[in-house]
C-alpha cells in the first residue's frame, strides 16, 4: 500500500511506444522502493499504445495516464504529467528506455544523505531489441551551469528532482532538447547536478527516434544556446565546439 501522496512522481512521455513501453512499465514496478507513482502522457499515439496504458492503470493504482488531444511533442507531454505530479521528487524515464530494480532506492538515498536537489546517474546503452551494448555512459561527480553547456552528458533517463528545493518544473515547448534547457534552467538559479556514478538506467538506442538525429540534435543544441539561453555569438561557438567534441567522446 503507498501513501495517498507518494514520494516520487515518475513522469513519462509516449507516442506510438506499445513495441517497448510495457518494459518501461515493468521496469517502475519492479523497482525495489515502491512509493511512488508513475504519470505517463501519450501524445496522441495511433497505435496500441493506449490500451496498454489502459490496461496497467487496471492493474496499478500507482499508475496514472494522461491523454493530450493533439500531438504536441515530449516537452507538452512531460508538462502534462509534471502537472499532475504529487510526489516530492521528480523522475524521468522515457517509454523506450528502463530503470534497474534499485536506481529509486539508491538514487533517493543519495539525494537525502547529501540534501542534493538536482542528481542523474550513469546509464548503461542497449539495442533496439535491447541486447546489452557493452557501452557505458559515466557519471562526472558534479556538473554546473557551465558544465553543462559544453557538455550535454546528464541522460533525462536518470535525472531526479527534490521540487522542495528547486520549485516546480516546466521544459520550455521544443521538440528536441528542452531536457537540455530544463536542466541549463535550473542550474542557472546555482544549483548544481550531482552524478551517481552507477549504472542505474538503460538507455535504448532506437534508430527511428528524434534523439538519433545528430544534425538536428546539434541545431537544436545552437537553438538553446543562442534562442533560449541568450548566449553571445562567441560563447555560443566556444560552447559548441566542447559540445561536439564531448558529444563525439561520449560514443567512442
Amino acid at each position: 500500500m503507498t501513501s495517498q501522496k507518494p514520494l516520487i512522481s515518475v513522469i513519462t512521455p509516449s507516442y506510438n511506444a506499445e513495441e517497448f513501453i510495457e518494459k518501461t512499465i515493468q521496469s517502475v514496478i519492479g523497482q525495489s522502493f515502491s512509493d511512488w507513482e508513475m504519470i505517463i502522457a501519450d501524445d496522441c499515439s495511433t497505435d496500441g499504445t493506449r490500451d496498454i496504458l489502459k490496461r496497467y492503470e487496471a492493474e496499478d493504482g500507482r499508475i496514472h495516464a494522461v491523454y493530450l488531444q493533439e500531438n504536441k511533442g515530449a516537452a507538452a507531454a512531460r508538462n502534462a504529467a509534471l502537472n499532475k505530479a504529487k510526489g516530492r521528487y521528480v523522475a524521468f524515464l522515457d517509454s523506450d528506455d528502463v530503470w534497474k530494480r534499485e536506481k529509486l532506492e539508491k538514487q533517493l538515498a543519495f539525494m537525502r544523505k547529501h540534501q542534493h536537489a538536482f542528481t542523474f546517474t550513469a546509464y548503461e546503452l542497449i539495442s533496439q531489441n535491447g541486447e546489452a551494448l557493452h557501452k557505458t555512459i559515466e557519471a562526472p561527480e558534479s556538473l554546473t551551469y557551465d558544465d553543462v553547456l559544453k557538455n550535454t552528458i546528464i541522460g533525462c533517463l536518470t535525472v531526479m528532482l527534490d521540487r522542495e528545493q528547486t520549485g516546480s518544473i516546466q521544459m520550455p515547448n521544443i521538440r528536441t532538447r528542452q531536457d537540455l534547457a530544463t536542466w541549463l534552467s535550473i542550474l542557472k538559479r546555482g544549483f548544481k547536478a550531482y552524478g551517481l556514478n552507477e549504472p542505474l538506467a538503460e538507455y535504448r538506442i532506437v534508430e527511428t527516434s528524434i534523439s538519433r538525429n545528430k544534425w538536428k540534435a546539434a541545431q537544436k543544441t545552437w537553438y538553446v544556446y543562442r534562442e533560449i539561453e541568450r548566449l553571445h555569438l562567441m560563447k555560443a561557438t566556444w560552447c559548441f565546439m566542447h559540445y561536439a567534441k564531448n558529444a563525439v567522446k561520449k560514443r567512442l
